[in-house]
């Protein structure tokens, strides 16, 4: 079968494992044949007469000793097979989310969260649901069938085996339809669990502006349909299931009054003895199980074919970007230069970027400035190589940036995105997640530089404050400035500002960059920034309008240029001072 191919490799490393445990299982299967055999004999022996007390006994003290065999042994197979089941299903988990933390933005772009979570929640559980009752139940249903079957046909008679066998044609049209029905069905049920997921997660991050605008009420009636939709794939599926068991049951149950009857005419025509009718109705019941087993196999071999699909879909996803051949494993300290940069996202026809070139020495400060949209973002991102870049246009250190590895290439870069994220754990474990052997005074001495000494003097647990999940106990500027406290921790030869000081007022700006210019000599900083403020110390300003550097040079250059930086410098100060009176006044 296509899932059992599939997943051949993990059969082939835990192959002990796996054999052991069919054998224990066949094992079982061969013992099960004694116990009917035996009640058949002792019906003949009562029939005739000659059970005799030490013979009971005896029959008794067998079905006695195989029942505790089978205890012992049903526990060892199944420890062994499903305990493998379990090792495949951490293996699947751990691939994937590797997988997950070396994607480029693109993929996560393209995926819906809620997708990305079905899988890893429903679809891997799936799967391992295959390694270890899909093995159990192959097993079982096939070699249980012909044991039984053979045994019938050598002990008991042929002609009735063969007429008891009649209905089976009839189950395997059933299980391969109900099959092909459940594969099809789980698949668009999965779709919809991760629909659901997805709206699960965009709500509950986004609650406090539901809240905002008052659209509780919508959003819980647009919870209410996409779980509808869910429930009624869920339901179609357990429709497709609920048909497997009734339908074996018949045909199982027209085995049986095909064997009752002809097995009771050849009783009464001698060609088999009460106690071979006896135990041919035993062999029979054991036949029940590997029915039901095959159909139970179908059910989840469809389930595990589709969500082995689903996860191979994002398995076998490539990053956009990757290490070429050779790459070098570390970057020696040096300036950064673009040369005729051009960049478009994935997917876009659009360039985000148009000839972007500038020189940057090593120790220098390069701001980036621009109307939203303008493209500072993008540029920041540039220098992490988080999107495929046109060679030879971004150079650091004197080489392309393609030619560094990924891992080595981040390491010398500290970089503080406008989206502030921190993990729900305390301060302290938020700015050493760059460093995780920091001392605590080098920690505090970050969150110094970062002006949030005071704050974090207020907290009653200080460093060890817990921030609730993102950060939410925060506001937005401790949030900016625990973020830039765990970049400076890392000590980087590169630090990267992507508007990390929006939200702190002019004069914990001025502070804060203030210690990065005394912290960070002979280190690169590149600051983008709305206010232009903080990038009026730059060596290199850049002023960026739809992708193209517009203008360029020191803030004194620009200032005399007279033209949108300028412009907005003095509209900004004019703020400030407006902003400046009415405080004033108000105290």
């Amino acid at each position: 079968m296509y899932t059992f191919r599939q997943l051949a490799w993990f059969f082939r490393r835990y192959w002990k494992r796996y054999s052991l445990g069919i054998f224990l299982l066949l094992l079982i299967n061969l013992l099960m044949l004694i116990p009917p055999r035996l009640i058949g004999d002792a019906v003949d022996h009562m029939r005739m007469g000659t059970l005799t007390p030490r013979l009971l006994t005896q029959m008794m003290a067998i079905l006695l000793g195989l029942g505790l065999l089978f205890y012992v042994l049903r526990f060892l197979w199944r420890h062994l097979l499903i305990g493998g089941a379990l090792t495949l299903e951490k293996i699947l988990r751990q691939r994937f989310f590797t997988h997950l933390t070396r994607m480029t933005p693109s993929f996560y772009q393209r995926r819906r969260t809620g997708d990305v979570m079905a899988v890893a929640t429903n679809d891997i559980p799936a799967i391992e649901l295959t390694a270890g009752e899909g093995v159990l139940t192959l097993v079982d249903s096939l070699f249980m069938t012909l044991l039984v079957l053979s045994t019938m046909v050598l002990t008991i008679d042929w002609k009735l085996t063969l007429a008891a066998l009649l209905p089976m044609p009839f189950l395997a049209w059933a299980t391969a339809y109900y099959g092909r029905l459940l594969h099809e069905r789980f698949y668009l049920a999965q779709e919809a669990f991760g629909r659901m997921n997805d709206h699960i997660q965009e709500s509950i991050s986004g609650m406090r502006v539901l809240r905002a605008f008052v659209q509780e009420e919508k959003d819980v009636e647009a919870f209410r349909q996409v779980s509808e939709q869910t429930l009624r794939r869920n339901v179609d599926v357990a429709k497709v299931e609920a048909l497997f068991e009734p339908t074996i049951a018949v045909i199982i149950n027209f085995s049986f009054l095909i064997g009752l009857g002809y097995g009771s005419w050849l009783v009464f025509t001698s060609q088999i003895s009460l106690g071979d009718l006896v135990a041919f109705n035993l062999y029979l019941g054991l036949l029940i199980w590997p029915m039901f087993a095959f159909g139970y196999l179908m059910n989840i071999v469809q389930r595990g074919s589709a969500s082995l699909k689903r996860l191979q879909e994002i398995l076998n996803e490539t990053p956009d970007v990757q290490d070429q051949p050779g790459a070098l494993a570390s970057v020696e300290p040096g300036g950064i230069e673009a040369a005729g940069l051009t960049f478009r996202y994935p997917g876009s026809e659009r360039p985000a970027l148009r000839d972007i070139s500038f020189s940057l020495q090593r120790g220098e400060t390069l701001g980036i400035v621009g109307r939203t949209g303008s493209g500072k973002s993008t540029l920041c991102r540039l220098f992490l190589h988080q999107y495929p870049l046109p060679e030879r246009t971004l150079y650091v250190s004197g080489k392309p940036i393609e030619a560094y590895s990924l891992s080595a290439l981040r390491r010398m870069i500290a970089y503080v995105p406008q989206e502030h994220l921190l993990f729900s754990r305390t301060i302290r474990d938020n700015v050493a997640f760059s460093n995780k052997s920091a001392a605590e005074q080098e920690i505090l001495h970050a969150l110094a530089l970062a002006e949030m000494t005071e704050d974090i003097a207020r907290f009653p647990h200080g460093l060890d404050t817990m921030v609730g999940e993102k950060g939410v106990t925060l506001s937005g500027g401790q949030k900016q400035r625990i973020s830039i406290a765990r970049a400076l921790l890392a000590d980087a030869e590169i630090l990267i500002l992507d508007d990390s000081l929006s939200a702190v007022d002019a004069r914990t700006e001025e502070s804060i960059l203030g210690h990065l210019r005394r912290e960070r000599a002979g280190k690169t900083t590149i600051i983008a920034a709305h206010r232009l403020s903080a990038v009026q110390h730059a060596d290199e300003i850049l002023v960026l309008d739809e992708g193209r550097i517009v203008e360029r040079g020191t803030h004194h250059e620009l200032m005399a240029q007279d033209g949108w930086y300028a412009e907005q410098y003095r509209r900004q100060q004019l703020e400030q001072l407006v902003i400046g009176a009415e405080g004033g006044g108000s105290r």
